[in-house]
Order: C-alpha cells, then sequence, then structure tokens
C-alpha cells in the first residue's frame, strides 16, 4: 500500500484499510468501467457494504447498526473505495454521514429503530436533499418550503444534484417552515414525492444522481427531525461527509499515480521506458509527494476527530487541499499516459473526471477558501 513515509497507523484502521481494499480489487473494480459508461451505480454491492460493517459505521454500536468504527478506520476505508471509484465512496458519504448521521443525531427513539438497523445492513438506502437548482453555495436561501397542515407537513420544491435520489427508500430533506429551516425524513412512496436522474453529467457516472421534486407532499408529523434545527444542523452533516472526502480523493491519486508509474515503466519510447526520462521521473516524484502530504494531512485530520477536536474550518482546509491535490495528480496522469490516457480502462480519465465533481460539490473549492480565510481573518468575505 502506497504509504511513502510508512506513516504509523492504528491496527484496526489498517486491517480495515486491507479488507476494503480486497473487497474493490476483487469484486468492485471489473464492474465500474461498465457501470461508468452505462451510468450506473452497482447496487449489487451494497450487501458487501454491509457485511464490511461500513454502513453507519462510526456510530455507537448501541443497537442502531453503528459499528463504533474509529475516525481513522472510516477514513481508511474511503480511502479504499475511492481508489476504486469516487461513486463508491459517495455512496458510503451519504449513507452514512448524510442519512445515517442525522437521523442518528437529531431523530427520535422511534425514528432511530425505525431506520438505523435497516440502513446498516443495507436493506433501506437514504439521500439527502439539501441543494436546490437555484440555491447551491448559498443554501440559506432555499425555496423548499414544509407548510404545517393538521397533523402532519405539506413539502413543496425541488432538490437537485442528489446522491443516491432515484435509488432511495428515504430521504433527508431541508425545507423552510413558519419557524426555521427543518429537517424531515420522506419515504419515497409518498403521493407528490417524485425523482428524475440527471442523465447527461460526464462525471460520476458509476453513480445514481438525482433530482427530488414535492408537489403538495404530505408527510405526518413524525416525519420532523425533532433536533434538526437551523441551517447549522445540515451544515454538521456535511462536515462529517466532508472527512471521509479528504481520505476518499487520497485514494483515487494512489490509484492514479500507480497506473503511470507502471505504465511509464513498461511503455518504450526512444529505446528505454518512459520512466527514465527526467520530465517523467519529476512528475512522478511531484505525485508521490502531492499523495504523501495529503495522506499526513488526513491522518492528522482523523487523530483530531478521535480527540473530538476537529473543526469544521480544519476539514474545510484539507477537503480544499487535498481534492486540489489529486485533481492535479489525475491530470499528470492522464498526460503520462498519452493518448491512452483518455482510454476507460486505464482509469485516469475516469478518476480525473470524477474529481472534477468532487472538487465542487459538498463546498465548492472557492467557499472553503473563504471559510478557512474568515476563520484566519476574522473577516467574513461571503455570507
Amino acid at each position: 500500500m502506497l504509504n511513502y513515509l510508512d506513516i504509523e497507523l492504528p491496527d484496526d484502521a489498517r486491517q480495515l484499510q486491507q479488507r476494503v481494499r480486497r473487497f474493490v480489487e476483487d469484486e468492485a473494480l471489473h464492474l465500474i468501467p461498465a457501470c461508468f459508461e452505462a451510468r450506473r451505480f452497482p447496487t449489487e454491492l451494497i450487501p458487501r457494504f454491509a457485511e464490511l460493517g461500513l454502513l453507519g459505521g462510526t456510530l455507537p454500536p448501541d443497537g442502531t447498526g453503528g459499528a463504533g468504527l474509529t475516525p481513522m478506520a472510516y477514513g481508511l476505508a474511503c480511502q479504499e473505495l475511492e481508489r476504486g471509484d469516487s461513486g463508491l465512496r459517495s455512496f458510503l458519504s451519504i449513507q452514512s454521514a448524510l442519512c445515517m448521521f442525522p437521523i442518528y443525531t437529531y431523530g427520535s427513539e422511534s425514528q432511530q429503530r425505525r431506520y438505523l438497523p435497516e440502513m446498516a445492513r443495507g436493506a433501506l438506502i437514504g439521500c439527502f436533499g439539501l441543494t436546490e437548482p437555484e440555491h447551491g453555495s448559498d443554501p440559506i436561501a432555499m425555496e423548499l418550503t414544509a407548510t404545517p397542515d393538521g397533523n402532519g407537513w405539506v413539502l413543496n420544491g425541488t432538490k437537485t444534484w442528489i446522491g443516491n435520489g432515484s435509488v432511495a427508500d428515504v430521504a433527508v430533506v431541508w425545507g423552510r417552515t413558519p419557524e426555521g429551516i427543518r429537517g424531515f425524513l420522506v419515504e419515497r412512496d409518498r403521493p407528490g414525492f417524485a425523482t428524475r436522474d440527471i442523465e447527461d453529467r460526464l462525471s460520476l457516472r458509476a453513480a445514481t444522481v438525482s433530482e427530488l421534486k414535492f408537489t403538495d407532499c404530505r408527510v405526518p408529523a413524525d416525519a420532523l427531525l425533532p433536533g434538526a434545527v437551523g441551517l447549522g444542523a445540515a451544515l454538521r452533516c456535511l462536515t462529517e461527509a466532508r472527512f471521509g472526502i479528504i481520505f476518499g480523493v487520497v485514494g483515487a491519486a494512489m490509484a492514479c499515480y500507480e497506473t503511470a508509474l507502471a505504465y511509464t515503466k513498461r511503455r518504450v519510447q526512444f529505446g528505454k521506458p518512459i520512466a527514465a526520462f527526467q520530465l517523467t521521473q519529476q512528475k512522478l516524484v511531484d505525485m508521490l509527494t502531492g499523495i504523501t502530504q495529503g495522506q499526513l494531512l488526513a491522518v492528522q485530520l482523523g487523530r483530531l476527530k478521535a480527540a473530538d477536536r476537529l473543526r469544521h474550518q480544519q476539514v474545510s482546509l484539507g477537503k480544499r487541499a487535498n481534492v486540489a491535490m489529486a485533481l492535479d495528480v489525475a491530470r499528470t496522469a492522464r498526460s503520462m499516459l498519452g493518448a491512452n490516457g483518455i482510454r476507460l480502462h486505464y482509469g485516469v480519465m475516469r478518476h480525473a473526471v470524477n474529481l472534477e465533481t468532487v472538487y465542487t460539490y459538498e463546498g465548492t473549492h472557492e467557499v472553503h477558501t473563504l471559510a478557512v480565510g474568515r476563520d484566519i481573518t476574522g473577516e467574513a468575505a461571503f455570507g
């Protein structure tokens, strides 16, 4: 496993990393190219996510489905999943950090008992509805409304770019009520709730990405997440998901680096392997340096999270830095493979276009820049 500085990792985290790597290599990778072409998430792998204890894995093992994974173990699992494809890590992020985490954190005891064990088994799939067609980086301006009506609520509005949207059994949806922004659990069979896949995307094709449409969608009173009050509750979920991204994109960069290294060692031009040329070696060294720095950053943030000292601004710094690094590594690897760099067979272009999405979702590069900027200067440049 790529760990150039022999970074010390806890045994439990390393063991889970090894198990997830074997799962990706033996069971997932051969499916990904066809799924990418067909714009399909490999749902047949969901039971294996559950068997590995990944779904809601960081939740406490208190009977609601959690496995009590440490932040480091969870992060390294994300790294290995995204080493396969961003769609694999994205599925885990949505199910665990964006759906099971808010149900556990903000939900009632009955909501937790109803949903979490089934979600941990992969029998129920969730999605997270925050982004709207006109409100991505500015969610406080959301337009979806939740209006109290008798013994329940009526939802009207649209959410877009929703991972797992059309395969989800339950959606965690954020809407504007007379008292402010609140979170709701909306099951997919509710009248007035419809989904539509976004089919013309050129990235994250081995994933499900959808639009959620609510038209006079009536939900019962107990659909309200009692503790999900205000936009801050939704943003806390995003912080959980971004932590996984920080590790995940290192895996995508590793895959691209390893592909480029192997290719340049066997590709002969001008009478010798192109790995023997100075410019090729400089690119490989720069790639390895970036990956190693990203690994160190991810590990330190994992340690802070385990000590309950991780701040959301530090997560913004990590997401910003590591996604930019991974995207640069993927682009460099693509160029090193020449014409073969655009072939699906080699994977580097697939990683590169996936990372273009990761660069802007769950907070754009620019928004994370300004979040860190506000933290270090005390001056707000936006919002």
